[in-house]
């Protein structure tokens, strides 16, 4: 973390000063002398906030042939479950984004989490498949305020490669929530239904509320805020689209974070419906899966990152999750014959693991090219990959629930997609520029 009072030079040029203290808004940000703890202490929180989503998403992933049959709604519909959060989420993020770079972070952040409380609770009692898809709406539009405050206060307090650092560590934190968020809705299905899921994301938002209302520091203090409302908001973003190299980084984390959530919605129905796989297999499967996230993130953070061209890290990472695509691809068309559960189960483990060296690298890598918009450049990088993720989504189901060709070849489009934004808007063969040994 910055030291009290440094002035550093963001990739863009300008001088800033960081800030040593916090506002009125809430806890300050105490003197040096303490602020190891207290790095710890904001670490635990900003890992808290973004692993809402992957709680949201996939705590309820066991559950979804439950809801198909309680709701009495084909496998598409119950899958829009999925969309309307991820679209909710995409968003919210557009406003939340903006309205923490005029108000600061915790405000937006505690009004956020406070709907996210009402809508996860309303989703626990939904009579209707209509009214469950609404609610998971509302709930992706006010879980969006945790995902995008925690980037822009990691873009508060760090710069350069810490900051890839930091959400390498990040991905630790909330890597823990994907591999208990499935085994645990395993667990609720083995002692209630699928309602059950989304009374235990109501108390988890209860206790995150209840965290972030005394312990979260204002990280933006009021002399670097943005008083122009909804013009200025839309200027700044108009200008950092205008950014090819950002827009870039934007698209191509966007669509490799799809290729993800095209795993994610499809998953369920290919383990437990096409290879007969138990909600309880299905939920190791996945948290394994978790824990090669977790542990390629940890290698990025810990031994890459600063060693390494963040783009460079960036490019394997793209290309092994397009290799994971295409041999998932050969496997379901039935290119290799039958294959069972196992060799399928390898090649998105492959998959999955890869993110890791993708997603905290994209953010990284945008978020260096801007530091006075950081709540809007954050609600734009989360808006694009949450967006591109739904409109993926429903596609893995559009051939019915027994082939997992539909999610491969979702898989494999958007990693080409993402592999193409990469080399013709970031061109990272031609950057100059270096940070602290890598190439930013």
């Amino acid at each position: 973390m910055p030291e009290r009072g440094r002035t550093t030079r963001d990739q863009d040029g300008p001088r800033t000063r960081i800030p040593s203290a916090g506002t009125d808004a809430g806890p300050a940000v105490p003197p040096l002398g303490t602020r190891r703890s207290v790095g710890l202490l904001v670490t635990l929180i900003l890992g808290g906030l973004t692993a809402v989503p992957p709680l949201s998403m996939d705590m309820y992933l066991p559950a979804l042939p439950d809801v198909t049959d309680a709701l009495h709604a084909s496998a598409a519909t119950v899958q829009l479950t999925l969309t309307a959060c991820l679209a909710g989420m995409a968003l919210g993020q557009l406003a939340v984004g903006p309205m923490s770079d005029r108000w600061g972070r915790r405000r937006p952040l505690i009004a956020g989490l406070l709907v996210y409380i009402l809508a996860t609770a309303v989703c626990a009692v939904a009579p209707t498949i209509e009214l469950l898809v609404a609610f998971r709406l509302l709930q992706g539009l006010a879980g969006a305020a945790g995902i995008v405050i925690a980037r822009a206060v990691v873009r508060d307090l760090y710069d350069g490669v810490d900051m890839a650092r930091f959400f390498s560590t990040l991905m630790l934190i909330s890597g823990v929530a994907p591999i208990l968020a499935p085994l645990l809705g395993g667990q609720v299905l083995r002692i209630t239904d699928w309602r059950g899921v989304f009374y235990i994301l109501t108390v988890i938002g209860i206790v995150l509320t209840a965290v972030v209302w005394r312990l979260l520091p204002e990280t933006l203090p009021p002399e670097r805020r943005h008083d122009g409302g909804t013009v200025e908001a839309l200027r700044t973003m108009r200008g950092l689209l205008a950014d090819r190299v950002f827009t870039g980084y934007m698209l191509t984390g966007g669509f490799a974070f799809a290729a993800l959530f095209a795993y994610i919605s499809a998953s369920p129905f290919v383990v437990q419906e096409i290879y007969g796989a138990s909600p309880q297999t299905y939920s190791v499967l996945f948290g394994v899966n978790s824990i090669g996230l977790v542990i390629v993130g940890q290698i990025n953070g810990k031994i890459l990152v600063g060693r390494v061209s963040l783009d460079k890290v960036l490019a394997v990472g793209l290309a092994v999750i397009t290799v994971a695509s295409a041999a998932l691809l050969l496997m379901s068309a039935g290119a290799f014959g039958e294959v069972g559960l196992f060799p399928v189960a390898a090649g998105l483990f492959v998959l999955m693991s890869a993110m890791s060296l993708c997603m905290p690298n994209t953010n990284a890598l945008a978020l260096m090219r801007t530091r006075h918009s950081a709540g809007s450049a954050s609600a734009l990088l989360g808006t694009s990959s949450f967006l591109v993720g739904a409109i993926a989504t429903p596609l893995v189901g559009v051939a019915g629930e027994h082939t997992a060709v539909p999610m491969a070849v979702v898989q494999l489009a958007c990693s080409l997609v993402a592999v193409g934004c990469f080399m013709a808007l970031c061109r990272p063969w031609r950057k100059q520029a270096y940070v602290k040994g890598a190439v930013s």
